[in-house]
């Protein structure tokens, strides 16, 4: 069982990439540790709209509800909203030549994808996540 240390009170994951790579799969430690993305279409929750709930791979924290999942066309997992404010950290990106904002775990800082502002009211926000980031749960 890996020592998972917490920061004082921040409820914050810590583990070392070693302990990362042992306890994710090589997608899900691509994408939630290196900041990779998916291929559009080919994630196992592209097009599944199961109720429950969607938690990161890695950490367990919910994320999203399945009532908040929508079908984007852009070939991942699209959400309108967080489960709630805390769930989620945004920071801004400015990789691969576009300006974007970025979408953590607010909890162990894993990469979960992008937030764009075409969506669907009532947010207008349209939450592009990487399936290997999440698991869901019913």
């Amino acid at each position: 069982m890996s020592d998972i240390k917490t920061g004082t009170g921040s409820g914050k994951i810590h583990k070392s990439e070693s302990e990362w790579r042992n306890e994710l799969t090589p997608v899900q430690y691509a994408v939630l540790r290196e900041k990779a993305t998916e291929r559009p279409f080919s994630g196992e929750y592209d097009h599944s709209f199961a109720p429950g709930t969607y938690v990161c791979a890695g950490c367990g924290q919910t994320l999203f509800a399945s009532d908040a999942k929508f079908d984007s066309g852009c070939g991942w997992p699209a959400f309108s909203a967080p489960a709630s404010d805390a769930a989620i950290a945004e920071e801004h990106d400015t990789s691969h030549g576009m300006v974007r904002t970025e979408v953590l775990c607010a909890r162990c800082d894993g990469h979960l994808g992008h937030v764009f502002d075409d969506g669907p009211g009532p947010t207008g926000l349209r939450y592009c996540i990487n399936s290997a980031a999440l698991k869901h749960r019913p």
